[in-house]
């Protein structure tokens, strides 16, 4: 882009906010949404997690920023943005900039910042947790073609955008459709099912239940990029939907040494390692295959149990969330473990009851196909507009 530059700093009025001490109770749970990096959703920002008092604004440093001001992490996720869409107060991770209107399209800005991400996280200090401080950012050099230009770039870029978020959405309410079928089927109906424990309803061969080859047995440097075996872990599974990920491989000739933690289609896949919990079922089109230490693969007597079934169970039935140790925001306690698993105790429905489900499953994943795709090209649209806009 050919245009006349200034600095982020010479564009708009900027600072930062301030934390209440959190042992004054009194500072919290107010009227006043309080931001934290977490509340940054690269878009429009209209609600909090947390809210301060009036009490907690005056003693601390945080200050009222008004709607229309631009937002950006300073630490952790370095460049996360937002544009605050209600009146609220920030903590010192967030920086604002209330920007010049008659220097810059604040939502111009926000594309160009967006577009910036990677070297603004470059520009990062810190060994824990990298950082960017204001007065780094405010010599950040920003392009400025005319404000009718401006509005025209963000104006395209805005519809893009929207487009992109709209697909997501739809694929997430495709995602959030399973869980009220399941819940309505099984759990509000209050039938009364027999109950089994996993192990019970893994087929009654050797090794039906297993996680991967621990320590020494694989390594990290056997992994290779193409190759005959296919090697799944975490990645693959942490959708909660079976993700092919960046495919590794091993050799047939690894493989012979390790072939009794083979991987087979509709087998069900449950982290164990790192984020605990997450679920998925194995494709029919799988190909040969292991899994790692982070898995527990599960082979089910599918004359008993249905993978989409438990698969159902494991992510959204309430008595078996509360044996995996589930907290209020969603995440797995960390001691899951292959003893868990095995003893979680699940209602058993007919066949004919778990296939009506999975007739359900198999349309949706359809959808959710199509939707994907959808999404996929939204996707690749707003970043070929948005090098476009800003690379020039």
């Amino acid at each position: 882009m050919n245009y006349d530059t200034k600095t982020l700093g010479e564009i708009g009025e900027w600072g930062s906010g301030g934390t209440p001490l959190s042992s004054k109770l009194e500072y919290y749970n107010g009227t006043i949404p309080w931001l934290i990096i977490e509340d940054l959703n690269d878009g429009i920002v209209t609600t909090s997690q947390k809210t301060i008092t009036e009490l907690g604004l005056k003693n601390s440093s945080a200050k009222i920023v008004e709607p229309s001001t631009l937002l950006i992490a300073m630490y952790g996720s370095i460049g996360k943005l937002g544009i605050a869409g209600i009146s609220c107060a920030t903590n010192q991770a967030i920086a604002y900039c209330r920007c010049n209107p008659g220097l810059i399209d604040v939502n111009f800005l926000f594309y160009y910042l967006l577009f910036s991400r990677e070297k603004l996280l470059d520009m990062g200090k810190g060994n824990t947790q990298q950082n960017i401080g204001q007065a780094v950012l405010k010599e950040y050099p920003v392009p400025l073609p005319p404000l009718t230009e401006q509005h025209r770039i963000a104006d395209l870029l805005s519809r893009a955008d929207r487009l992109r978020r709209l697909r997501r959405t739809t694929r997430e309410l495709g995602n959030t459709l399973l869980q009220s079928v399941f819940l309505e089927m099984f759990y509000y109906r209050k039938e009364k099912w027999e109950l089994s424990t996993i192990e019970d309803l893994a087929k009654k061969k050797s090794n039906s239940i297993r996680t991967g080859p621990f320590g020494s047995q694989l390594l990290h440097s056997e992994f290779t990029e193409t190759g005959d075996v296919l090697v799944l872990g975490i990645d693959n599974a942490v959708q909660n939907q079976f993700d092919w990920g960046k495919p590794r491989y091993i050799s047939k000739q690894k493989y012979q040494e390790l072939k009794r933690y083979a991987v087979f289609s509709q087998d069900l896949l449950i982290t164990i390692m790192a984020t605990t919990g997450r679920c998925a079922v194995v494709p029919d089109d799988i190909p040969l295959a292991i899994n790692t230490k982070h898995l527990c693969c599960i082979t089910l007597d599918q004359t008993k149990c249905l993978p989409s079934f438990l698969h159902g169970c494991i992510l959204y039935l309430p008595s078996v969330l509360k044996q995996m140790g589930v907290s209020e925001r969603g995440a797995v306690m960390p001691g899951l473990n292959m003893e868990i698993i095995r003893n979680l105790i699940v209602p058993v429905p007919s066949i004919t009851q778990q296939e009506q489900f999975a007739t359900v499953v198999r349309r949706v994943e359809v959808i959710r196909a199509n939707m994907g795709e959808s999404e996929r090209q939204a996707e690749g649209l707003f970043q070929s507009l948005l090098n476009e806009a800003f690379r020039g």
